[in-house]
């Protein structure tokens, strides 16, 4: 089993660890993060990288906030944002069409809260890559667990060394290869044989 944070299109470091658990365990009672992948990711288009983030409400008072009881903030339109952003910078990649009409539901439905939304875009994923691991939620905050602990992945500076395979990314020949983006940009370039970079 390993331990995660559910993020919003996670990089690919994250989903190449939990291709490898038999199970997943998803952290529910952690603080929330500014600048972590929990309501944000990194895209690839014709400029170089891209970040997509999600906007949350801020409370009035200071003070430590749970992720789980984060909130969105739909005053302005974010999703559209975002999938005009992927469909930009993905349409001529050779999957984005065939997961096209499965993933823009995400960007449609009203979330209020940024656990749930990070919840669909990891069942979308596991469902694009053909993973069958169960997932549970905690509880209660895990300080110290006997399972596999990955819940730093979910913090930009604790990304892993070992960055992954190479593959063919839609702008490398302008801008190189950027490692461990959103899952995203592998499975618009290698849809189901994804799980073959990890």
């Amino acid at each position: 089993m390993g331990l995660f944070i559910p993020t919003y299109f996670s990089p690919i470091a994250q989903y190449s660890e939990i291709e490898k658990a038999d199970n997943v365990i998803f952290e529910m009672e952690d603080n929330f993060q500014k600048q972590s992948f929990r309501n944000r990711c990194y895209i690839y288009n014709g400029n170089g990288k891209q970040l997509l983030s999600i906007p949350v409400k801020h409370k009035i008072k200071e003070g430590r906030k749970k992720t789980k009881d984060t909130l969105i903030e739909n005053a302005f339109p974010w999703q559209d944002q975002h999938f005009k952003s992927l469909q930009t910078a993905y349409r001529t990649s050779p999957y984005f069409e065939f997961f096209e009409d499965d993933i823009a539901p995400i960007f449609q439905k009203k979330y209020k809260f940024l656990h749930d939304i990070n919840i669909d875009t990891y069942l979308f994923v596991t469902d694009a890559l053909q993973l069958n691991q169960a997932f549970f939620k905690t509880e209660s905050y895990l300080i110290e667990t006997k399972e596999q602990d990955f819940r730093l992945l979910a913090e930009r500076k604790h990304q892993p060394e070992k960055p992954t395979d190479i593959y063919v990314q839609m702008f490398d020949d302008k801008h190189g290869f950027m490692p461990n983006l959103s899952i995203l940009d592998l499975l618009f370039m290698e849809g189901p044989n994804a799980t073959t970079y990890f």
